[in-house]
């Protein structure tokens, strides 16, 4: 079992660089995956995609980015597709980023950083790799589900709307009775 409620109520109100919060940030995300009527699989891994930020020890990088740390934690619990798209909404701004020059002139100053963190853009090669995976287009809706979930004030249902979803797969988890959680 990973805690990830845990996580949320010790740093999902951090701010990292953005308008908003961590915590409010995953429930922007989880909520237009929703929008979208995306299965229960995307919907987790939107809500928890950068839950590597809450639990990481060692600096962004390509090999170590918040992405692979999150899909490592939560890899023994979580379907091996949700694991996958959280690793991977990371390489999926850099898939942007390189097949559409739009797309990273209308990224956020944080996200330009990170960006030179998590590796430049992707030869050819990589991108065929990616392009070829099944699940690599819903790693993409989630990266831009990211892009979008960084409303300061956004209206958004709380962490415990998630419950039986989070449950599901985590097992039980330590549900405080604090704002934007329970």
């Amino acid at each position: 079992m990973v805690d990830v409620v845990g996580l949320f109520a010790a740093g999902g109100n951090a701010r990292y660089g953005e308008s908003v919060t961590q915590l409010e940030h995953a429930l922007q995300c989880a909520a237009l995956a929703r929008r979208a009527r995306a299965d229960d699989e995307v919907v987790l891994a939107a809500l928890l995609h950068d839950v590597g930020h809450l639990a990481a020890r060692t600096p962004e990088g390509p090999a170590g980015h918040h992405g692979h740390q999150g899909a490592g934690l939560l890899q023994p619990c979580v379907p091996a597709r949700v694991a996958w798209l959280i690793e991977h909404h990371v390489v999926a701004k850099r898939y942007l980023c390189t097949v559409d020059p739009r797309y990273a002139e209308r990224l956020s100053p944080a996200s330009v950083r990170s960006l030179a963190a998590q590796g430049a853009a992707l030869d050819l090669e990589e991108r065929l790799a990616l392009e070829t995976r099944p699940w690599f287009a819903d790693a993409v809706r989630i990266r831009r589900w990211d892009d979008e979930a960084k409303i300061a004030g956004a209206v958004c249902l709380p962490l415990a709307a998630y419950r039986p979803l989070i449950e599901r797969w985590l097992g039980p988890q330590s549900w405080p009775a604090a704002a934007g959680i329970a």
